[in-house]
């Protein structure tokens, strides 16, 4: 064994193994994709509550894939190990929105072509998503769906409540009905003729009628 085989390491050996270009090159454009899905994300959200957090970790996700993958392809051995130590990560995170599980695993995606080498398919792909995703999901239809939650005492109230929603709304569907002596509470979908909310004030003046309140819906939450 001579002086040179004492301080001789294979992990030394694999520094050479990926060139500073490539590691720049895939660090620089998972960056820029990164970016460009989340700054997609944040013109889509449709939620209630922005999370910073989740649009940087998007940024981070696409990265860390891509330094992964670039990793995984220049050792066979280390791919396999890799396999491994991943198949035992667990994400306990729920995801409410399909929205948000659909740029997630564009992240994913997208860091992984990019580190396979196929750049153009990486830039092209994401250009198409992202375009595709601002036309469809910030389109609007025409009439905004809101829910009318309504507390009356008696049946005669309730049918004059019903009367009147149906002549100042385009469209008025019964959701839920829960009564108690002396209380019924209703929760009507309806279509505003006009982005106009005043009718809501006369309907509470209604005899029999308790309360009355709209708010904005839809179809998943309320707020």
């Amino acid at each position: 064994m001579t002086f040179q085989d004492i301080f001789k390491s294979s992990f030394l050996e694999n520094v050479s193994s990926i060139s500073v270009l490539d590691m720049i090159l895939t660090i620089v454009l998972s960056f820029g994709t990164g970016l460009f899905i989340f700054l997609v994300y944040k013109k889509t959200y449709r939620g209630v509550m922005y999370s910073a957090g989740f649009g940087t970790a998007l940024i981070a996700l696409t990265m860390i894939t891509a330094t992964v993958i670039l990793a995984v392809t220049s050792n066979v051995v280390l791919s396999l190990g890799m396999v491994g130590a991943l198949s035992i990560v667990r994400f306990r995170t729920a995801i409410k929105d399909p929205l948000d599980l659909v740029f997630l695993f564009w992240s994913i995606g997208a860091g992984i072509i990019l580190a396979a080498g196929m750049i153009p398919l990486a830039i092209l792909g994401s250009v198409c998503i992202g375009i595709i995703l601002l036309v469809f999901v910030n389109q609007t239809s025409g009439t905004h769906p809101y829910m009318v939650i309504l507390s009356c005492v008696s049946h005669e109230a309730e049918v004059k409540a019903n009367e009147f929603l149906r002549e100042n709304v385009t469209r008025s569907i019964t959701k839920s009905k829960s009564a108690v002596k002396g209380a019924i509470e209703l929760n009507v979908e309806v279509r505003l003729k006009e982005d106009n909310t005043d009718f809501i004030n006369i309907l509470s003046q209604i005899p029999g009628v308790n309360s009355a309140v709209i708010v904005s819906y839809n179809g998943e939450y309320m707020g």
